[in-house]
């Protein structure tokens, strides 16, 4: 594995990754499916099932444990939230409510001067500060970190738009069709971002 790729491999996999974007269409497309085919009762138990089903695999073939345990008790907190209410619509909103979390943090890390992925990436390979002080390189991290900004206030304000006008059976297809094009997207910029930095920082500061 070379310089350029342990990088962003380490990011998604703390990020959940490819297998972690399709571990969590999973409960979500059961959900819609059996909600729209059956009754609430037998969607929340469906999806908390295949949920459940997947935190198991994840952990059998011992991956990473954190986006396991994340998934599932995102599943498991919707699943509550619609049982309490009766609201099959409330399954997604911890999700929504994800979004708009993210998008306020991705925002203001870019208004500090401390764009997230770059520091997420400086983290991850133990490196110091010093690429904060390389303009091109913290260009390019502030961009993907505004791509990934703008990429969560979208997520949050189509889903809440659909929640808020009680289109229920569209909420899951948003949530599916907004994950792949977003994550493709900004796994690229990523790429492309953590390529600058190696290129650009000096060997002293990449082994700092």
């Amino acid at each position: 594995m070379t310089d350029t790729d342990t990088p962003l491999a380490a990011l998604l996999v703390r990020a959940g990754g490819v297998r972690g974007l399709v571990y969590s269409s999973l409960p979500v497309t059961t959900f819609g499916a059996v909600n729209a085919a059956s009754d609430l009762r037998w969607a929340l138990i469906a999806a908390v099932g295949v949920a459940a089903v997947v935190m198991t695999w994840q952990l059998v073939r011992r991956e990473s444990i954190r986006p396991a345990l994340f998934g599932f008790a995102g599943v498991a907190v919707g699943a509550s939230l619609a049982f309490v209410t009766g609201k099959a619509k409330d399954f997604y909103l911890p999700g929504i409510w994800m979004y708009l979390l993210l998008a306020v943090v991705f925002t203001a890390s870019v208004v500090i001067r401390r764009p997230l992925i770059g520091v997420g990436w400086a983290w991850v390979t133990g490196r110091d500060a010093a690429w904060r002080r390389v303009p091109r390189v913290r260009r390019a991290f502030d961009l993907v970190t505004i791509v990934m900004a703008v990429a969560s206030w979208a997520r949050f304000a189509v889903q809440y738009y659909l929640y808020d006008t009680n289109q229920e059976g569209l909420l899951a297809a948003a949530r599916i069709a907004m994950g792949w094009p977003i994550f493709l997207l900004t796994s690229t910029l990523i790429y492309l971002a953590i390529r600058t930095a190696i290129r650009a920082l000096p060997r002293s500061a990449e082994a700092a």
